[in-house]
């Protein structure tokens, strides 16, 4: 039987799916490597060392989490169907390969005991919301307290893992 060779990806996706489901005392190479059915040879093969992979984690949960929804959105929309999209694919993107949508909850309780993490969920916060305010701004919506609010909302039911999400996020849009 020939196993199929790791990429670093792997072992990114592998982390956010531990993180999710039992935070970051998961986030250990031979936890990580058992749960892949590997050695942690592999690990090292991609990473330096556990810092290393935890930065890379992080670098890897930002790029997608933002970049990653930007990109998916139609640009041929007007600015309100772009920010009406937009809170779709924030709450309808619940990949349980990267972790489903414990992963937000579980990234905001580590950042509680690690600077670095802190930092990052900070940053994408605040990318989030300047990034909520352009849309909201092209699309006429003159409130300057509309994006935080319709972030709050997000993180709020990323936080309890409401079904309804999409609903709630579409009825608190169109109360702009």
């Amino acid at each position: 039987m020939t196993r199929q060779r790791l990429g670093a990806e792997d072992w990114l996706r592998a982390g956010l799916q531990a993180l999710a489901r039992s935070g970051p005392s998961a986030l250990r190479a031979e936890a990580l490597a058992r749960d892949l059915g590997t050695t942690k040879g592999s690990f090292y093969w991609h990473f330096k060392d556990l810092p290393h992979y935890l930065d890379r984690l992080i670098q890897f949960w930002e790029e997608r989490a933002f970049e990653g929804v930007v990109a998916r959105l139609d640009a041929d929309l007007p600015p309100r169907g772009r920010l009406e999209q937009l809170c779709l694919l924030a709450v309808g993107l619940r990949d349980p390969d990267y972790g489903g949508a414990a992963l937000e909850p579980a990234l905001r309780a580590w950042a509680l005991s690690d600077t670095n993490v802190a930092e990052a969920v900070a940053r994408m916060d605040a990318r989030r919301v300047a990034y909520l305010g352009d849309l909201c701004r092209a699309a006429g919506i003159d409130t300057s307290t509309a994006p935080a609010m319709l972030y709050a909302l997000y993180v709020g039911l990323e936080t309890l893992d409401r079904d309804d999400a999409e609903g709630v996020m579409c009825a608190a849009l169109l109360r702009i």
